[in-house]
């Protein structure tokens, strides 16, 4: 079982503007969703109140906070980050197509022009990398730009409640990119299958852009369940 990381041995700085609750949430739920903490990491409660310069009372308060967004769970052993299988996979891709084939065609009628430009400027800058041979650092990169352009395109459909729904399953997708991204890179390849999902919300044509996202998102599917899989 993989053991809390060595990033621990770099303490992180602790603000006292907001409260220590809300501090120590913020470290903990960002180390998890860039791979600072990797799946199946222990987070033991003695490390990390040294490594935050923090009490236990905030630091549990946080831990709860994170089992219930699903990224930390219990087990006899203690806590540690979560680990998503192939059927967790499955049923959020699942979700997510029901919901992001709502959010285009949401998008196509009420994208703004600034919108629509910010977007592009997402597949151009997806597209001048190459995630076959990037490092770490770069990967993560790639995995935000993915987050905003799909972020981006729930936020022009003018539906707030779509945006609250797909950012959570947003926040376990990229647990699981990070779980997958260690052992195979091209994963996450999402050029081409994004500028086809853009073209069509830029035409303001909605059943093209249904069409793309579905494509992308199965073909995403796809490639992470089988990474799920492999041994």
């Amino acid at each position: 079982m993989p053991v809390t990381p060595s990033i621990l041995s770099s303490r992180p700085l602790v603000q006292r503007r907001k409260s220590l609750y809300e501090q120590v949430y913020s470290a903990l739920r960002t180390g998890i969703l860039t791979g600072e903490f990797a799946p199946g990491s222990r987070l033991i409660e003695t490390q990390l109140t040294e490594w935050l310069n923090v009490s236990r009372t905030p630091l549990r308060e946080a831990l709860r906070q994170l089992q219930k967004e699903g990224l930390v769970i219990a087990d006899t052993n203690g806590l540690q980050v979560t680990t998503l299988s192939a059927t967790d996979a499955v049923e959020l891709y699942d979700c997510r197509l029901v919901l992001e084939k709502l959010a285009v065609s949401g998008a196509c009628q009420h994208a703004s022009p600034q919108q629509i430009a910010t977007l592009e400027q997402y597949v151009i800058q997806a597209e001048a990398r190459n995630s076959s041979n990037a490092d770490v650092p770069a990967l993560l990169q790639l995995l935000d730009l993915d987050y905003q352009f799909h972020h981006l395109i729930a936020e022009s459909s003018g539906n707030r409640r779509l945006v609250l729904l797909l950012d959570q399953i947003f926040d376990a997708m990229a647990l699981m990119r990070i779980q997958t991204l260690q052992q195979n890179p091209s994963v996450l390849e999402i050029r081409l299958e994004h500028r086809q999902v853009y073209e069509a919300i830029a035409q303001q044509d909605a059943p093209t852009a249904i069409a793309a996202i579905q494509l992308h998102l199965l073909a995403s599917k796809a490639r992470v369940v089988a990474e799920l899989q492999s041994p």
